[in-house]
């Protein structure tokens, strides 16, 4: 704070005041469609100058009256190399086409004017005046309260900012009233977060143990848009940057599509969570898209389309090599009878100009290929596309391999994509080194969801699903209660499940697979226990908290280490291995090969995507691949309501992808298999039963009867 002493010992140079070190420098930071160009330091600034300038409007100079105006002057004072040429690009727009940057606020219209053609650039001149004026109470000013102080402000001319070796700042003359000296305190300035565009590579990390799960976020998103087709596929694409054709994944929805603000709040770095829960709503994190896609690639794009707008972002790690700051171009128009046009609301030509000239830049989309893109959408038609590519390595070659399999061929010659290492999954007590849901993804998308209705395909060919549940032998469905929310376990045997030596819970969220195989009980101690039991749950009552907060990880691969898992965990076991005692008695060892059908049939209609129960004994194999409700045996309308699933039903291929057909595999001499006594032979399919069947012994849990304490 300045005395009238000090005042007075300031020399003036050229008719101005400059700062001491002691005094405090006014910034200003300058926006345009909320990116930041650079900041600014503020010569000779208005009282109550705001800190922050957003640019409302570019217009031509000849528009503007800067008659009677007072000035004030704009210096860079840039915070990195980013700031420094965003600043000089923005001037030499300005001064190019003799235009004017408009930003407007409560009480003020600032004016920033183009500079000369001898300019360097280093001050501004900015017009401004006030629109409205301040009410005042009792006489005082804003902000005042039985004190007076008087401001003198120097005027100065764009002659003596530009010959001045440092920032002039105000001259405060203070007067005390009441013993209390004027104390004028600046706007409040807030600190905001900047991301660096290495971040981009640290989300990717989200999904660094299992690529489908980077996938299988993008797939959620699609079910969330209420898609009802989707395709997933890597094709080869002539990419002119690296001079030749380089693979690009890519995941195409019939979803309600987003909006220009929906494309912003997607590349947002997460997002406020939901109020109030939806039950058939994944996507709860925001940040789903952005860990998936860096996962799967260095590079990604998004065109989607609502029935009014279409929107491109680019998400690239290519685009922001070496930058200082995170740039995400993104390009949107609206609809305007039978076209599409720019939309100047959100955003100026010359903005959407530069975006569109940096995808083309570090993508294999040119104006031709996004308008061959933006066609597949046809006329007022919905939906996302998102392609990837720059796709993750593993060694010298990329982490996924894919086949587009054979035209006609059976369902064993379907194309797929999968995991290159063909690593299974660590899980506690597994036994079997081969789980296709692991590394295949037909197979993991078979199961991903609880109910599916949506038609995936992948690599062209159709993703067929089956309830599991529906696809058991024995089952029965257990209910219980856990910390005073219910709980419905479905548990049955699967003889692809047994032939694999697999068993285990699968457990799902919101309709949607976190965990699959889950070892519980005696199965995690014995390999032989639970052998081909499958169990079926959906957690989300209990693994919702409530006000937005869930017991589930972000990358929706696992639930967190909390009592409501840790209960789930203990009453799982208990039911688990009370299945198995009680059915395990029932069970005769056979010489013959023993196959256990499902305890029904059941098929989709490839319209309604409802499941149709069929007559006991049906054969499937006659259906076609595309079947209707009013074929035959149904002969129903598509309008008739599903027959009712119990709580904890998933869905997957009764012949499911990578594991091979019983019918089709030699059978062995001697081999001990199961049969139930109380199912007929039909219904488990045995041409007979031995007659020196025995009783299998049972096995026992725990320790040996020698090392129990007596």
């Amino acid at each position: 704070m300045l005395s009238d002493a000090d005042v007075d010992n300031k020399i003036p140079t050229q008719g101005l005041r400059y700062a001491d070190a002691s005094d405090s420098e006014y910034y200003i930071l300058l926006t345009k469609d909320k990116k930041p160009i650079c900041r600014t330091r503020c010569l000779n600034p208005p009282e109550h100058l705001p800190h922050h300038w957003n640019v409302n409007d570019i217009v031509p100079t000849s528009k503007i009256i800067l008659d009677g105006m007072s000035h004030c002057f704009l210096s860079p004072a840039p915070e990195c190399s980013r700031d420094h040429n965003e600043w000089r690009r923005f001037l030499i727009y300005l001064q190019g086409r003799d235009m004017v940057a408009i930003a407007k606020f409560k009480f003020w219209e600032f004016y920033i004017l183009p500079p000369d053609q001898t300019s360097n650039f280093t001050n501004i001149r900015v017009a401004y005046k006030m629109e409205k004026t301040r009410n005042a109470s009792n006489g005082r000013g804003h902000g005042e309260s039985g004190r007076s102080c008087q401001v003198v402000r120097p005027t100065a001319t764009k002659a003596n900012i530009n010959d001045s070796p440092t920032l002039p700042v105000n001259i405060v003359k203070e007067t005390v009233s009441r013993g209390n000296a004027c104390i004028q305190a600046g706007p409040l300035e807030k600190n905001f977060v900047r991301a660096d565009p290495s971040y981009l590579q640290t989300l990717g990390q989200a999904h660094s143990g299992w690529i489908f799960g980077a996938i299988a976020e993008l797939v959620d998103n699609s079910r969330d848009a209420k898609a009802t087709k989707l395709e997933i596929s890597i094709e080869s694409i002539y990419f002119k940057k690296a001079g030749k054709d380089i693979p690009m994944l890519s995941i195409i929805d019939d979803g309600h599509g987003m909006t220009h603000q929906d494309v912003v709040r997607m590349t947002y770095f997460g997002h406020k969570q939901p109020d109030a829960d939806d039950p058939n709503r994944i996507g709860r994190f925001g940040v789903g898209f952005k860990t998936g896609a860096m996962r799967l690639g260095k590079d990604a794009l998004v065109l989607t389309q609502t029935a009014d707008s279409r929107s491109i972002a680019f998400l690239s790690q290519s685009l922001n090599q070496g930058k200082d700051n995170l740039e995400i171009p993104i390009v949107s128009y609206y609809r305007k009878g039978q076209f599409m046009e720019l939309d100047t609301v959100v955003q100026s030509e010359a903005t959407a100009k530069y975006n569109l000239k940096s995808i083309k830049e570090f993508s294999p989309f040119n104006k031709y290929l996004i308008g061959e893109k933006a066609g597949l959408f046809q006329d007022k038609c919905t939906g996302t596309q998102i392609y990837i590519w720059n796709l993750d390595q593993w060694g010298s070659n990329y982490c996924l391999e894919w086949d587009n399999g054979l035209n006609g061929g059976s369902s064993f010659h379907q194309g797929d994509i999968l995991i290159r290492s063909r690593r299974i999954r660590s899980r506690p007590g597994q036994i079997s080194q081969k789980v296709p849901l692991d590394y295949s993804l037909r197979s993991y998308l078979e199961v991903i969801f609880l109910v599916p209705r949506m038609k995936i395909y992948v690599q062209g060919s159709l993703v067929r699903s089956r309830p599991l549940a529906k696809s058991l032998n024995k089952t029965c469905v257990e209910t219980g209660t856990i910390m005073g929310k219910s709980a419905h376990l479905t548990l049955g045997r699967c003889q692809l499940e047994w032939e694999q030596m697999n068993c285990g819970i699968f457990l799902y969220w919101h309709g949607r697979l976190i965990e699959a195989y889950k070892r519980v009980g005696g199965m995690i101690h014995n390999g032989d226990t639970g052998r081909g039991v499958i169990g079926v749950i959906d957690v989300s009552d209990l693994m919702d908290e409530g006000n937005g907060l869930v017991w589930v990880h972000n990358n929706k691969q696992g639930f967190l280490d909390c009592e409501p898992y840790a209960r789930l965990e203990e009453w799982l076991g208990k039911v688990a291995d009370e299945y198995w005692d009680n059915k395990f008695d029932s069970l005769n060892v056979v010489k013959d090969g023993a196959l256990y059908k499902p305890d029904q049939e059941w098929v989709q209609c490839n319209k309604c995507r409802k499941w149709r129960m069929l007559d006991p004994g049906f054969d499937t194999k006659s259906l076609p691949v595309e079947w209707f409700c009013y074929m035959k045996p149904f002969e129903g309308l598509c309008d008739l309501p599903e027959q009712k699933v119990d709580a904890g039903v998933v869905t997957v291929s009764a012949k499911r992808t990578g594991y091979d057909s019983r019918e089709n595999s030699l059978p062995f001499e001697g081999i001990a298999t199961i049969k139930v006594e109380d199912m007929s032979s039909d219904s488990i399919g045995l041409s007979r039963m031995a007659e020196d069947s025995s009783p299998l012994k049972r096995i026992r849990r725990g320790l040996p009867r020698a090392c129990k304490k007596v």
